[in-house]
């Protein structure tokens, strides 16, 4: 089982730019591109076809025929993705579809464009982290993309250490 991390953002430059900057996780993290709300949905399917789990998404805000935080929304009620951890990746986002991201899709992060890039892979190293946690998933095989110390804490009180 591998964790899933899946990028939801119409333009193709910035999918790039953002798949290029998490990089480093692509090793030990399947990390899928959608570029509208229906194509997430297949990539979804397919995470959870595959055994994987979906552990975060990042979401832009203006999307093609649904925004990122109805998307979001949206998963909360999904059993496929409800326990994801969910960030808006977006420049455009008024203080009112925020504060919906945030009380109605239990928006964990929000990202505002341009990102530095050492600062969104932190984010995501604590996301995933936070998802392992919360979902009682064990912390072992995914050790490289997590908070170390904090994973290796819930190894001890596990007593494996």
């Amino acid at each position: 089982m591998k964790l899933a991390l899946l990028i939801l953002e119409d333009e193709r430059p910035v999918r790039e730019a953002l798949r290029r900057d998490l990089a480093l996780f692509a090793r030990h993290v399947r990390i899928e591109e959608a570029e509208d709300v229906p194509t997430a949905l297949e990539v979804i399917e397919e995470i959870d076809a595959a055994g994987d789990r979906l552990a975060l998404v990042m979401a832009d805000h203006r999307l093609p025929g649904i925004s990122g935080v109805d998307f979001l929304i949206g998963l909360a009620a999904d059993d496929r993705a409800a326990a994801a951890r969910k960030i808006l990746v977006t420049g455009q986002a008024d203080q009112d579809d925020t504060i919906r991201a945030i009380n109605e899709a239990g928006l964990d992060r929000y990202v505002a464009k341009p990102w530095q890039a050492d600062a969104l892979c932190d984010m995501v190293r604590d996301q995933l982290t936070e998802f392992v946690v919360a979902a009682g998933v064990d912390p072992l095989p995914h050790l490289a993309v997590l908070d170390a110390e904090r994973a290796l804490s819930i190894v001890r009180e596990r007593g494996d250490l």
